[in-house]
């Protein structure tokens, strides 16, 4: 049995090596504006022509996605969009930007920064997780923009066990993080995301 994690890898690599028609991308406003929350995801085709059906949907634990677009960049980073559907109702619950495990490190994270800061301002918090027991290791940086009643939630997280010396290190010589580390958008309504750092783990 191929764990969903590494499924994942291996579609997002997929998706993201095909030649096709790219989205062209319009500002990341452009994407919750065009959608309404709640809506199927057949709803989602007039508005992306160049988005991508899946057979076989992605599972994200509480939702799933079977609606990508392709090469949409943020900051001169290309990403890949997954509308994510609630698993409960089947509607829109958030959308979620993702970098190719492989291509993901501080500059690419530093880039997509930038180009949100660009399109959104200055953010209204900024987050940060050490790499300590109770974070299971896991380092992250967070920054979160409230704009025109969604949420944005930018994520450079590190989940290796060595995170104390990882991709948020900054270190050049690390190089990229490979199948370590998560460069993630995720734009949500407010009832989906409280728009505040996440709470400190349970002692």
């Amino acid at each position: 049995m191929v764990p969903a994690r590494l499924r994942r890898c291996v579609q997002l690599a997929v998706l993201l090596t095909f030649a096709g028609v790219h989205a062209r991308a319009d500002g990341l406003s452009a994407l919750w504006k065009r959608v309404t929350w709640g809506a199927p995801s057949s709803t989602l085709a007039p508005h992306f022509p160049n988005a991508l059906g899946l057979a076989t949907p992605i599972d994200f634990g509480d939702s799933y996605t079977n609606v990508v677009l392709r090469d949409v960049r943020v900051g001169g980073v290309p990403l890949v969009v997954f509308f994510q559907m609630d698993k409960a109702t089947g509607g829109l619950k958030r959308i979620q930007l993702e970098r190719q495990r492989h291509g993901v490190n501080p500059p690419a994270f530093r880039a997509v920064l930038e180009g949100l800061a660009g399109e959104l301002g200055v953010p209204d918090v900024l987050c940060g997780v050490a790499p300590v027991p109770d974070s299971g290791y896991q380092a992250a940086a967070e920054r979160v923009w409230r704009r025109d009643d969604v949420v944005i939630r930018a994520i450079f997280r590190d989940t290796t066990v060595e995170a104390y010396e990882g991709c948020l290190a900054g270190d050049p010589s690390l190089g990229a993080c490979g199948l370590t580390g998560q460069l993630l958008v995720r734009i949500s309504p407010p009832s989906g995301d409280a728009g505040a750092c996440p709470a400190p783990p349970l002692r």
